[in-house]
């Protein structure tokens, strides 16, 4: 059975008292809005912990080279290992690697895709059946269950992208939301230059949505650039195109303060970030946690928009 953990939570999880720890940690890249919250979150949360140490190294993207980080910790014989993969269906690699060493592994923010995490192995992030459904049924219902969409896809290595495009297709096939019809989908690698390209070439190919549903806030912000710039009306109602995204990044509460960004859905990159050390920790420490912790995602509106404000 599934828990829903805040990172909060995690403390109750740790066994005994304070301890030291080398923690190597590989981030799937540096260059991400999202991702660089996650970091920090890791990187401050373990300043609070005496005696404990994060390396942390940017794969640049590239799965060989995470495959090489998370062997040179291996070799460094660090008491657990922290992972935001690059390519989730590289991951039961990385966990046998790991379980021959007898090193403790967290995944974090990108669900792996082993069939069945070995001991010592977890996740932590969120539940991405819940984000592209939240994203996708505030769509409808702004929309009225009617209308032309175009989708933005992240990097479909990742679970996350086939996940949450998954779940807007299967949201616009219910009832209320049938009259929806998917014009266009593309990956635009959760990036905000690919993000403004797409949305420029369909414009330029005379595709007129009434919403871009983007996998994430990067390649909404995208979206909304090119709208701008080919003169498009951009928000809710008749004549206008509805964005919507996914994270409440900073960047993207700006532009729907600015009434750009008509739905978007929070992310807790801390949550997760400090869940992480936490669940390494305690791992690390000989305890038990669950095989899949889960930080809840949450819908956002600009009704409620201001107590997101500070939060990634």
């Amino acid at each position: 059975m599934k828990k829903l953990l805040l990172a909060t939570a995690m403390m109750a999880m740790t066994t005994g008292g304070a301890m030291a720890a080398n923690i190597g940690v590989s981030m799937s890249q540096f260059d991400d809005n999202f991702l660089t919250v996650l970091r920090n979150a890791m990187q401050d949360y373990a300043k609070t912990k005496p005696g404990i140490t994060l390396q942390v190294e940017d794969a640049q993207n590239d799965v060989g080279k995470q495959l090489n980080e998370i062997q040179n910790f291996i070799a460094a014989k660090v008491d657990a290992i922290i992972v935001n993969p690059v390519d989730t269906d590289a991951t039961p690699k990385m966990s046998k690697l790991a379980e021959a060493a007898g090193i403790p592994l967290v995944y974090v923010n990108r669900m792996p895709s082993d069939a069945k995490l070995p001991a010592k192995v977890s996740f932590v992030g969120s539940d991405e059946r819940d984000s592209g459904t939240m994203e996708a049924k505030e769509v409808c219902k702004l929309l009225g269950g009617k209308g032309d969409i175009v989708i933005l896809m992240g990097e479909l290595s990742n679970q996350a992208a086939r996940q949450r495009t998954a779940d807007v297709e299967d949201v616009i096939k219910t009832p209320g939301c049938s009259g929806i019809k998917v014009l266009e989908k593309q990956t635009g690698n959760w990036n905000r230059t690919q993000g403004a390209d797409l949305v420029t070439n369909w414009i330029s190919a005379g595709i007129a949505p009434n919403a871009i549903v983007s996998n994430n806030d990067e390649m909404a912000i995208g979206a909304i650039q090119a709208l701008k710039a080919a003169g498009k009306p951009i928000g809710v109602g008749p004549g206008k195109i509805l964005v919507s995204g996914i994270d409440a990044t900073q960047d993207g509460l700006a532009e729907m303060k600015a009434g750009n960004l008509a739905v978007t859905v929070f992310q807790n990159a801390v949550g997760q970030g400090q869940g992480a050390v936490d669940t390494a920790l305690t791992l690390a420490k000989g305890g038990t946690v669950e095989a899949m912790v889960w930080v809840p995602f949450e819908l956002v509106t600009p009704a409620d928009m201001d107590k997101y404000a500070k939060k990634n």
